[in-house]
């Protein structure tokens, strides 16, 4: 059923490496055919560019809003807690596939430095055929998740998926550990939709990434309601400028659905440019008690509600 492991990995490294995140409660697990698991499948990497939004939502354009998380798997966010994944260039390289035996501390299953960075000073981009598409750790632009409470995915609109957690400087090494805010509410009996969530700042092509996933809320006791999500604006990590509460993800660069705008020679991300501070985002909820109020982080120079 699976190609040999020598012919897989080769194909794994090839120039058409990006990278996505890996999970139990994937859709794309295993590839867009559910009757023909491909453990070596990187469908969920390809990246986003110039599609009509029909195409680029939910990864339409190859098949993953049609392939639901094998055996009714669903990813599990404790409330106040953090939840890990694996960020990867292809899902022989985690811990999904071949016992986790292709899975290294990178995402290209490979050895690099601790300090790994492109040539020359300044450091120009990691060679690695744009996968990473950084000069270094620090340069990374930053990933998030987002989520939708609604179990039936044609319900999930940009207005109700909002984003919930960044880590910062990412993707970077495999395995990736994101916060989950306290106050998010328990999911419909059918679960919610998750998306994992990345713009590269640069070093090639500059396109966008979306992953779908059945995802759950556990340890959790609030009735809250998350707020309709508003579109990220560019505010240059100028708390003044920037939005504040629940955000959509950034759609950029694509033929139909675009929902910022930013300078010229500036690229969106999910990181202080944009208004989304690191860890899990502070959300403006439909109703909220008056003892709520803003607060001000004066490292990141970011208003929140406390």
């Amino acid at each position: 059923m699976f190609w040999s492991i020598p012919v897989a990995l080769a194909l794994a490294s090839g120039a058409s490496a990006h990278t996505s995140a890996f999970v139990k409660g994937m859709y794309c697990e295993g590839g867009p055919d559910p009757n023909n698991y491909n453990a070596n499948s990187n469908t969920p990497v390809n990246p986003l560019w110039d599609l009509p939004f029909e195409k680029w939502w939910m990864q339409a354009d190859r098949g993953c809003d049609k392939a639901p998380p094998p055996n009714g798997a669903s990813l599990a966010l404790p409330a106040g807690g953090k939840f890990t994944v694996e960020l990867a260039h292809n899902q022989a390289q985690t811990t999904l596939s071949y016992n986790g035996q292709y899975a290294g501390e990178w995402p290209d299953g490979q050895n690099h430095p601790e300090d790994w960075h492109g040539p020359g000073s300044p450091p120009d981009c990691i060679q690695d055929d744009g996968a990473m598409h950084t000069n270094n750790q620090t340069m990374a632009a930053g990933t998030a998740w987002a989520i939708s409470y609604n179990s039936d995915i044609s319900k999930v609109t940009m207005d109700n998926l909002v984003v919930f957690s960044v880590l910062e400087h990412t993707p970077w090494k495999r395995i990736a550990t994101y916060d989950v805010p306290k106050d998010l509410p328990a999911c419909p009996a059918g679960g919610c939709y998750c998306a994992w969530l990345w713009v590269p700042t640069g070093c090639g092509q500059p396109n966008m990434y979306m992953s779908n996933f059945r995802c759950h809320v556990t340890n959790t006791t609030s009735t809250k309601k998350l707020a309709p999500a508003q579109p990220p604006t560019w505010c240059g990590g100028d708390s003044s400028k920037c939005l504040p509460g629940a955000k959509q993800m950034i759609a950029w660069n694509q033929a139909t659905g675009n929902n910022v705008q930013v300078p010229n020679g500036a690229s969106p991300g999910y990181n202080i440019n944009m208004g989304f501070a690191p860890g899990y985002q502070i959300l403006l909820f439909g109703l909220f008690s008056i003892l709520e109020f803003f607060v001000c982080n004066e490292a990141i120079n970011l208003c929140h509600v406390k």
